[in-house]
């Protein structure tokens, strides 16, 4: 049985045996609010699961310590969310990481594969689905609950024994923990997105000034969303932010007409809204367009693919491990090198993919680095 731990004296008296590793998950809730709450942490610690409760006084203190400790491996799976709810919640995000998400994928396993799926390919243990859309922020948690939270931590350590076994005989344990530093460094930066219009397909059928209006308007809900909490698409959500960019009203009367007649208008922050924009931003005239490839780009852009495909196959690595689509776009849309793309992926793909760009002058060949 799991042990429910609500008072911090009690997590910290597990601290005291200092283990090598922990597993690690948690359940939150993200459906009102900008930031996840967490509701649940799950720590194996040994042969013991502890279903922290984060909500009890003073709990958050004393998850502290297990999140920094660096002599503790962190064991998780798909941690992306989890590191933003820790880091919310306490302050701190858990390194070391061993996230076996990416081990499966390096290891040749499967990109993105769940963790339900992962747990039945090693270790052959069907895990039940029942409490996916659980209200976890509710006490007590149900029995049911208990069991599902708990079996989310009890076989990382199966798997991590396994995928590391798979790493260290491949050479690309390194690539692991290259990948899962920069993965935890990338959420203690927390940047908001320069130029967040780039994600939006909606915004290619813009032109420039238009885009830019789309720039101010996105940024601005970025900061808001964060300030009140709230999701995004409830301060301004995209058609509306695309059709402002794309037909802006000519004085702030007109701005009212447009939220009177969309019921999702956030009305009580018309003025912000209006202020927004039609302030140009320091740096909008650096901001790249979002626009429809031609033939050319698309040529050029499948044979960065196919020789990305090739040299997966070469490596044994999933499509889509060594290099996505949008960050061979960047490559090729500027030349130079996304971070994304350093260390152990430039130096397996800048010989494939050198050749390819130099021609047309998107990129030279410097060292791999």
């Amino acid at each position: 049985m799991p042990h429910w731990i609500d008072n911090p004296t009690v997590l910290d008296a597990y601290l005291q045996s200092r283990p090598a590793r922990i597993g690690l998950d948690t359940e939150f809730v993200r459906e009102r609010t900008y930031w996840p709450q967490l509701a649940l942490v799950q720590i194996a610690v040994n042969d013991e699961v502890l279903l922290v409760d984060p909500l009890a006084p003073g709990m958050a203190d004393a998850l502290r310590p297990w999140l920094t400790d660096t002599s503790i491996t962190k064991v998780m799976h798909s941690a992306s969310e989890d590191l933003v709810a820790f880091k919310f919640t306490c302050g701190v995000l858990p390194t070391p990481l061993f996230d076996t998400q990416i081990a499966a994928a390096l290891a040749g396993v499967a990109a993105g594969i769940g963790y339900q799926k992962l747990v039945e390919r090693i270790t052959g243990v069907t895990l039940p689905k029942g409490e996916t859309r659980s209200d976890w922020l509710r006490r007590p948690l149900s029995e049911s609950q208990l069991h599902y939270a708990a079996d989310d931590v009890r076989y990382l350590f199966a798997v991590h024994d396994a995928l590391e076994a798979q790493l260290r005989d491949t050479g690309r344990l390194q690539w692991l923990q290259d990948d899962c530093a920069r993965f935890v460094e990338l959420a203690a930066q927390d940047d908001l997105e320069r130029w967040p219009h780039l994600s939006m397909r909606s915004a290619q059928f813009l032109d420039a000034g238009a885009q830019r209006r789309l720039v101010r308007l996105l940024r601005w809900r970025d900061v808001q969303a964060r300030s009140s909490d709230k999701p995004r698409s409830w301060i301004l959500d995209n058609e509306l932010a695309v059709g402002l960019a794309r037909n802006p009203p000519e004085d702030r009367a007109a701005l009212q007409k447009v939220f009177d007649a969309q019921p999702k208008a956030p009305r009580k922050l018309a003025d912000a809204v209006w202020t927004a924009l039609t302030t140009p931003l320091a740096d909008e005239d650096d901001t790249p367009l979002a626009r429809n490839a031609s033939d050319g780009d698309k040529a050029a852009l499948k044979r960065l693919q196919d020789a990305v495909s090739q040299r997966s196959a070469d490596l044994g690595l999933p499509d889509g491990v060594l290099a996505s689509r949008r960050y061979l776009e960047a490559l090729l849309e500027s030349g130079d090198w996304p971070a994304a793309l350093s260390g152990w992926r430039r130096a397996e793909l800048e010989p494939v993919l050198a050749p390819l760009l130099n021609p047309a002058g998107l990129a030279s060949p410097t060292p791999a680095g």
